[in-house]
């Protein structure tokens, strides 16, 4: 298989699978290992496929986005402002962010180690199994966000660096769990995504840079032929990935990708001990 085709494949693979539940770290890190992806390349290379699918999620996003901003900024100079959900909802964003930096940066070095392991992979793919098994178990939930759920809620997702765990699943299912509406469960999951997978690429574009002692030209080289395709195609697939995720988690129907995330974990675990 050619350079550019694998390139392709795993730009399909990041924009399907970054929204969808089934852990798009996961699937790089088994993809890449099968590859035999040159680890210079890497680091490069994902920060471009996850560039493009935060992008995603800020223009599906764009209006709420802009509203949550505009009012949070208007709040730390109007008492009226602070009147308004969007002054508390900024709060919640803020307080989950935090804490996901927190256990992100924390977790760094062990999820690097982690990444490389189809053994650690394939254990996270059936937490993310079992977790999503549960949504099923739940009775309908109506509840409104609150600062404890919210807090719960980025801590999840803290933890859903570790490679196999589904950010979006994780931090969806526990929403739920914790008795907020479904429409409010998709929501906050994506919108608190945007400042933490924003926050990760800065940090990831010092490291390259300092890498490559800030010579860009020497970081481009190290992409591999087809990384425009692969960004354009990570695109296109997590937009439609979004929509159907929004409509999969809104109808109650997300959950068969439990099914899915503990095939392929054990799948993963098995090969990784050789039993096949």
């Amino acid at each position: 298989m050619s350079e550019t085709l694998q390139t392709v494949i795993l730009g399909l693979v990041q924009g399907l699978c970054e929204f969808l539940p089934v852990s798009s770290s996961g699937h790089l890190a088994l993809l890449q290992k099968f590859f035999n992806f040159d680890a210079a390349i890497v680091l490069a290379f994902d920060l471009l496929l996850h560039c493009a699918t935060v992008l995603v999620v800020i223009i599906f996003f764009r209006r709420e986005i802009f509203k949550l901003i505009i009012h949070w900024l208007g709040g730390l100079v109007s008492a009226n402002e602070r009147e308004r959900g969007e002054w508390l909802y900024g709060w919640y964003i803020i307080a989950a962010t935090i804490l996901t930096g927190f256990i992100g940066l924390s977790l760094k070095n062990f999820v690097e180690q982690a990444m490389a392991s189809p053994l650690y992979v394939g254990c996270g793919l059936l937490v993310t199994g079992g977790f999503i098994a549960l949504v099923p178990l739940m009775a309908e939930r109506k509840g409104l966000l609150s600062f404890k759920a919210a807090i719960l809620i980025g801590i999840v997702q803290g933890l859903a660096v570790f490679p196999g765990l589904s950010r979006s699943g994780s931090t969806i299912a526990a929403a739920l769990l914790l008795g907020v509406s479904v429409h409010e469960a998709f929501r906050f999951s994506f919108l608190i995504s945007v400042p933490a997978v924003l926050g990760a690429s800065l940090l990831e574009i010092l490291k390259l840079l300092k890498e490559f002692n800030f010579n860009l030209s020497a970081a481009a080289a190290t992409l591999p032929s087809g990384t425009l395709y692969a960004v354009l195609i990570a695109f296109i697939s997590g937009w439609i990935a979004l929509r159907l995720i929004r409509s999969l988690v809104l109808s109650g129907r997300w959950a068969y990708f439990s099914l899915y995330c503990l095939i392929l974990g054990s799948a993963a675990i098995l090969l990784s001990l050789e039993i096949f």
